[in-house]
């Protein structure tokens, strides 16, 4: 059973991005090799500037909290930032009848209108911001697409999202996607790896990462093609838990830690932090960042991860 999440339930949009599916024909296939490496090194950073150690990432629910909370934490030891990654907590896959399209709650469609406030500040600290995106219990999922074009499709509608609004990525969620709701098709093996590769080859210097739940996280083989290596980034789903992501991905890639800021105990933090630095893991995740100061309780990963206490600016 995974561990406690404590999400909203998601709100239908005001304000829907909605891309026409007509006119798309098929998808371009993933990148060689040698450009796909080469692509990932320019959008895979090490941790900012005077940091050694792993990514850190931070999940924001944005119906209750402000993305600039992430910004707010540093190391005691140089000043680099506490976290690497900062998530928009959570754009929705959603169903029109005939299409999944692209949708914001009207909390999330705040944050990005508000970019020059709530998106750059992090961006201008060297901290990237992602947009996760996950199911609104409508049918509509990452793995049910019914045709390459339409998972095409949907990919365009994310990657103008990502040059729209200025975004350093896309996060995929498999979550509350209710397959088969309005009559909509179940999961199927070809789906997820069209989109990923048809997102990948919109957007070749952009993160891609995965929150490792649902069909679409057990889908990333189709036909002889692997699109694990696509992604920058996978992490476990299950807060105060120690989960190895199934992706084909090095450790350095990887969070099998997942702590939740507000109910996992800092001992747990602390060990899962130890346990990350041990096996040479590259990543670490947390979720559900908000606006009280807890320095001392994110002090007890940042010291095992990085050495170092982490402060609090205000």
């Amino acid at each position: 059973m995974r561990g406690s999440r404590s999400r909203w339930k998601v709100l239908l949009a005001t304000g829907a991005l909605t891309l026409a599916f007509a006119g798309m024909a098929g998808v371009a296939q993933a990148a060689p090799a040698a450009a796909a490496k080469a692509g990932h090194s320019a959008r895979h950073t090490a941790t900012s500037a005077g940091k050694s150690g792993p990514v850190s990432v931070a999940y924001v629910e944005v119906n209750s909290n402000s993305m600039l909370n992430v910004g707010k934490y540093t190391l005691a030891n140089g000043g680099a930032n506490v976290f690497d990654i900062a998530v928009i907590f959570a754009a929705n896959i959603n169903y029109d009848g005939s299409n999944a399209y692209l949708s914001f709650n009207p909390q999330v469609q705040s944050v990005l209108d508000n970019a020059a406030t709530q998106i750059r500040p992090l961006q201008a600290q060297g901290i990237k911001v992602e947009l996760s995106v996950l199911g609104n219990h409508q049918g509509a999922g990452f793995a049910n697409f019914p045709s390459q074009s339409a998972a095409a499709a949907f990919a365009q509608q994310l990657s103008d999202a990502v040059t729209q609004y200025g975004l350093d990525g896309i996060d995929f969620d498999d979550e509350y996607a209710d397959y088969g709701t309005n009559g909509t098709g179940q999961p199927n093996a070809s789906s997820f790896v069209y989109l990923v590769q048809a997102l990948r080859d919109d957007m070749p210097n952009k993160l891609i990462t995965m929150y490792d739940i649902g069909p679409a996280a057990s889908s990333l083989t189709y036909d002889g093609t692997d699109v694990g290596p696509l992604f920058d980034y996978a992490w476990n789903p299950y807060y105060d838990s120690w989960n190895v992501p199934s992706i084909n991905l090095p450790n350095s890639q990887l969070s099998p830690a997942a702590i939740d800021v507000t109910s996992t105990p800092s001992s747990d933090a602390a060990s899962l932090a130890q346990q990350t630095v041990d096996g040479g893991y590259g990543v670490f995740m947390t979720y559900n960042l908000g606006a009280s100061d807890i320095h001392d309780y994110i002090s007890s990963f940042t010291n095992v991860l990085y050495g170092s206490n982490a402060v609090y600016s205000g």
